[in-house]
Parts: C-alpha cells; structure tokens; sequence
C-alpha cells in the first residue's frame, strides 16, 4: 500500500548527509512521499552503506568522473560521464570510492510506486520485480526526469504533490520498461469514464487544497498509475497539469465575476501566492490576472 506518510532523510543511506558535501538542497519539509531527493556537489570519499529499502538513483550532473563500487563481491572501476545514472536497488548493501568532486541528484523511489506499476505493466507477481544495480551511460529519458525533480527542489511552486507523485510513476515505469527484464502484459485500451469522474468531482472539491495522486487514485478507487494513464488517454494530459488548468480556469471565473483581490484569488484557488498565479495564468493566456480582469470591465 502506498504511504501517506513523507519519504525522511532517516530511510536513506545518509550519503547525501555526509559532512563533505556543499551547497545542498533536499526535499526535506516538502511532504513529498513517493520519493527523496536531494541535490549537491560530493567531495572525494569512500563509504560503505547497509541495505535500505527503497531503489536509489543518482544522477551526475557534471564529469566524466571515476569510480569503484562494491555491489557483490570484488569493486568495478567506472569512468561515468556527465549524465550517466547510478542505479542501485533497495534491500543491497553496497560500497563506493568516488576519486573527484562531483555535482550530484540522489533521488529514492518508494519500492512500493515500483510495484505499483509493475502490477500495471508485467505479467506475475509485481513484488518479484527487480530494477538491477548498474550504471547506464546514456539514459536521456531518465536524465530528464531526474533534472525535472532536482527542479522542483529548486522551485517550490513545481512541487506541488500530485506533481511529485506523477515523476515517481514516470520514473518507476521508466525503469521497469527498461531495466527489469520483465514479461509484459499485452496492451489494451481501457475507458471507464466514472474513474475519471470521481477523480475530477474530487480535484474540484479541494482545488483550494495540495493535492496528491494518491488522494485523487483513492477517491476514484484506482490506483495511481492506472489513473495517470486513464488521463493521458482520455483527456490529454498529466493529472498535474490538469489541475493546473482547472485551477487557472477556476481563477479567471472569480477575476471577472468577484471583486476580490487577486492575492486571496491565487489561494482560493490552490496557489500558493499571487506570483505563482501570476506566472501560470501569463504562461496559459499571455496576459496577467489584473489585466485580464482590466479588459473585462472596458
């Protein structure tokens, strides 16, 4: 079952919390719960780390940078490139002896999203699934999701939970397609509008409210993989960004019809500040909040 509960520092390895790095930045007080992460530049070290239980990536930001890992048995010497992604799944020991500075973004995946979406995707038992450790070169799919998680660390307003939970999915279906070796189910189109239904009657009930996919997938009684895809195929578009535009229409109704100011606007109608709103509404309508409020009334 999928947690309600934030993904702490504390089920890490600690890596990222070792005293050598600079210029960190994690998703600690960010309630985010199928996923950590945590951006740096790593100095130089070795480090030998006890099983956690959830599958860990590390992307490189910078490079090509050597070095050994320890997984089972004698250590393997890497030259990884920039954008190369360490790979290593949770219930693993492992050893690592990194030989320069290195501009980092560890992000751990809930084993239970994992199998989530194995459970959509493979045929057999979702809990047999694994993501072996490795070291993929050239990923750009994985690249780019990882830097759109590293970017919502940096901007709190993209990281909102429904947006969170969506690149956990993106990210386990990603590995599971790739890297698990699993048999898959055959494809099918399935349509079932009242999921859709339910799940959009509760996103307009608490449009006011942070969101996660999970709260929406309960209230449609789905999973939230299944239901990320139900949207993709049936209206278009990421539950996240569909919110987004539910949420902007909701604002541009209450522009023109109330004259409350567009600061308690932007809350009402679930973002965080009238900034946020602002940069949203210019990006979807090219024009901001007050003027567009300016040329209903000309």
């Amino acid at each position: 079952m999928f947690t309600k509960v934030p993904f702490l520092e504390e089920e890490t390895h600690g890596i990222v919390t070792r005293g050598g790095n600079r210029g960190r930045v994690s998703s600690d007080g960010h309630d985010w719960r199928a996923l950590y992460a945590s951006a740096q530049t790593e100095l130089p070290f070795e480090g030998h780390f006890p099983p956690v239980r959830d599958q860990l990536l590390v992307l490189h930001r910078s490079g090509p940078v050597t070095l050994d890992r320890y997984d089972t048995g004698r250590p393997k010497a890497h030259l990884v490139p920039r954008g190369g992604v360490h790979m290593h799944p949770g219930g693993m020991p492992f050893s690592v002896r990194l030989y320069g500075a290195l501009d980092t973004i560890h992000v751990y995946l809930r084993r239970s999203v994992i199998e989530e979406i194995a459970a959509d995707l493979v045929a057999g038992d979702p809990a047999l699934v694994e993501i072996p450790a490795d070291i993929a070169d050239q990923d750009p799919m994985l690249e780019n999701l990882m830097e759109a998680v590293r970017f919502a660390l940096e901007a709190r307003d993209a990281a909102t939970p429904i947006y969170i939970d969506y690149l956990a999915r993106a990210l386990a279906a990603h590995l599971v397609r790739r890297y698990s070796g699993a048999k898959f189910k055959q494809a099918r189109s399935e349509a079932n509008r009242p999921d859709l239904t339910r799940a959009l009657d509760y996103m307009r009930a608490h449009i006011e409210q942070p969101i996660s996919l999970a709260d929406v997938a309960a209230a449609a009684g789905r999973s939230p993989s299944y239901l990320s895809r139900q949207f993709r195929e049936q209206l278009g578009k990421a539950p996240h960004a569909y919110l987004i535009d539910m949420r902007l229409d909701l604002a541009r109704e209450l522009l023109e019809q109330t004259g409350d100011r567009i600061a308690t606007i932007a809350l009402d109608c679930g973002f965080s500040h009238q900034e946020h709103l602002t940069r949203l509404f210019r990006r979807r309508f090219n024009t901001t909040p007050a003027a567009w409020r300016r040329s209903r009334y000309r």
